[in-house]
């Protein structure tokens, strides 16, 4: 076991059970970084620690491991369902993460005498049903309209029971007078022959049309052999509804059979997985999964993580999976399907045949949508401003430097010592991530140990995943301030991660660590001109702080001359009032709103001594 897990872990190690469970595992503050499951808690998570991981996510994982919490199930099918909801609720920074899976809509039909059918995005645990979630909104919207024009359903949002119908507290609008509801607000159709629509529907979302398709044509049949014909006709209408909907939908089996064909395209940090749904042997939907965190991770993992986030969702589950590999716990994968939809799921990888061509049509997929997202990102790059594009070539940084940080640091002859960082991306400042920093490890003038003690806090802020790593940072001052910079970034094992450059302010010179030479940048060069800008950024923002806080000290020791004032009464005070000044006209009655009479009259009298002295007299 690694010499450096505390004495704490340890023993938490060694206490853990052979049962299965989902384990979590914590860094120094508390916050969950990686949420696993297992069949054997003791032999999963003590393997982490007993031997050298195969990737470096993992490693680093591992140093940042400082506390473990588990929780026992019955079966490793009950702790692949926790381990689901701990990723939701934790998000944590090394498991794989679907990408905006919360933005996605759902088809919903609610759980309703008289159920509704829409789009939706929040999912409510209330016994409805739901389908999707559908990675093409447009497919979507596309499929309520059908279904509009397949079936009389109510589009209303009223709360309809039989009480309400019964006592005719609502009624028909205009969607019943052009035959698009049949009125059930007033009880016009009963709740029997309403449901027998919502099958139908339910049938139609769940690409099942066959079997309505012969249903409605034989009702056509049979009210035209009863002379019916207006209704007849109606029927008819809705079947070529139904008809156009599946002739648009790509026969691409043989065999009448639910399956989803599953096709994996990666590319360094994307990922992407296909699901390429048929029912009934028709493509009916094609779904996408962008994958958050796929750095280093096997595609096996991968594949496991992104399906058991997918189905997890779903409340249809298919009769097989076509897969291009096997996922890393496919047994469980394959125990846990089979649970979910009530007989065998089974999970396959094509060795020939139609089912292999199925298979590598929904990686080309995949490939596509990989392609597109990096198009996209080269677009979005291709809008970075200039002057960062020449900061890139100019300074032969490893990548485009759209994210800068900037660190500089401001006190008075040692006196209230405080750092800022600043961030621009984009050559714009970004203000939601700017930071303040109250030095509390340096003393006096020694600007070297500040910077070494802010870079230290700022590590710590990346590493937690409180900040983003920037692309470059830069710091105000010159060799001195770097070689600080670089000592605590290398402590914190975030050197070299980053390219660290110091704008020395007399000159205008850019040092570069193990450089002894300057970098000496055009005076009229655009890309010095963004890098003073976010030098002097920085340098305002900490300068601010200083002023603050040296301005709060005075401010607090004038009121602390008062009798009955105290720092921290003098501290609320200012907190609320903003100056003295505000303070010096306040009147008694406000002063007693907020401070018992004795000391109210005390500061009153502190700054009206006129108005003391006459009411004394």
């Amino acid at each position: 076991m690694s010499g450096s897990v505390s004495q704490d872990l340890k023993a938490k190690l060694e206490a853990l059970p052979p049962a299965p469970g989902v384990y979590l595992f914590k860094d120094a503050s508390g916050k969950v970084i990686y949420v696993g499951k297992a069949k054997n808690l003791r032999q999963r998570v003590r393997s982490y620690f007993h031997s050298t991981p195969d990737n470096a996510k993992t490693q680093v994982m591992l140093r940042r491991i400082a506390d473990l919490e588990f929780i026992l199930t019955d079966t490793e099918v009950e702790a692949l369902i926790l381990e689901n909801t701990l990723i939701k609720r934790h998000k944590p920074r090394y498991n794989i993460l679907l990408r905006d899976d919360k933005t996605y809509p759902f088809i919903r039909v609610t759980n309703e005498p008289y159920p509704r059918i829409f789009l939706t995005r929040r999912v409510v645990r209330d016994g409805s049903l739901y389908f999707g979630p559908y990675t093409d909104a447009r497919y979507a919207k596309q499929l309520l309209r059908t279904l509009r024009a397949l079936f009389p359903l109510r589009s209303c949002d009223l709360p309809l029971t039989a009480e309400s119908i019964a006592r005719g507290k609502y009624r028909v609008c205009l969607d019943y007078h052009i035959g698009k509801c049949l009125g059930p607000c007033e009880g016009l159709i009963s709740e029997q022959s309403y449901r027998e629509y919502i099958r139908q529907a339910v049938e139609v979302l769940r690409g099942r049309t066959r079997r309505l398709e012969q249903e409605l044509l034989d009702r056509m049949h049979r009210l035209a052999a009863e002379l019916r014909f207006e209704e007849a006709a109606l029927v008819r209408n809705r079947l070529q509804v139904l008809q156009e909907h599946t002739e648009r939908q790509k026969v691409v089996s043989s065999e009448a059979v639910d399956r989803d064909i599953v096709g994996v395209a990666t590319h360094e940090a994307l990922a992407c997985i296909v699901l390429l749904l048929v029912r009934d042997g028709k493509l009916v939907d094609k779904r996408h999964l962008l994958l958050h965190n796929p750095q280093h991770q096997g595609l096996p993992a991968l594949l496991q993580s992104a399906l058991e986030q997918w189905y997890m969702e779903q409340q249809e589950i298919p009769q097989e999976l076509l897969l291009p590999l096997l996922p890393e716990q496919h047994e469980l994968l394959h125990q846990w399907l089979s649970q979910r939809r009530g007989e065998p799921v089974l999970l396959q990888v094509p060795r020939g045949g139609e089912r292999l061509q199925l298979v590598k049509m929904a990686t080309l997929n995949a490939q596509a949508l990989v392609e597109e997202q990096l198009l996209r990102q080269a677009k979005k790059a291709g809008r970075v401003p200039q002057a960062v594009q020449a900061l890139q070539q100019q300074l032969q940084l490893p990548r485009l430097p759209r994210r800068i940080a900037c660190i500089d640091n401001s006190h008075l002859q040692g006196a209230e010592p405080v750092s800022a960082v600043v961030v621009f991306l984009d050559g714009k400042p970004r203000k939601s991530e700017y930071r303040r920093f109250r030095l509390e490890q340096t003393f006096g003038n020694d600007d070297f140990a500040a910077m070494r003690e802010v870079v230290r806090r700022y590590a710590r802020r990346i590493l937690n995943g409180e900040d983003a790593a920037p692309d470059l940072l830069l710091i105000d001052g010159g060799k001195g301030q770097l070689s600080a910079a670089i000592e605590a970034l290398t402590e914190a094992g975030l050197y070299p991660q980053f390219p660290v450059l110091a704008l020395a302010k007399r000159l205008e010179e850019l040092f570069r660590p193990g450089q002894s030479e300057p970098i000496v940048l055009p005076r009229t060069s655009e890309s010095l001109r963004l890098l003073q800008r976010i030098r002097n950024e920085a340098h305002r923002f900490a300068v601010e702080y200083h002023r603050l806080l040296r301005t709060r000290h005075t401010l607090r020791t004038e009121l602390t001359a008062i009798p009955g004032i105290g720092e921290r009464t003098a501290e609320r005070l200012l907190r609320h009032f903003g100056s003295v000044e505000r303070l010096r006209t306040a009147s008694l009655e406000e002063l007693l709103q907020h401070l018992p009479r004795s000391r109210a009259h005390a500061l009153y009298a502190y700054f009206h001594p006129e108005e003391s002295g006459t009411q004394s007299g």
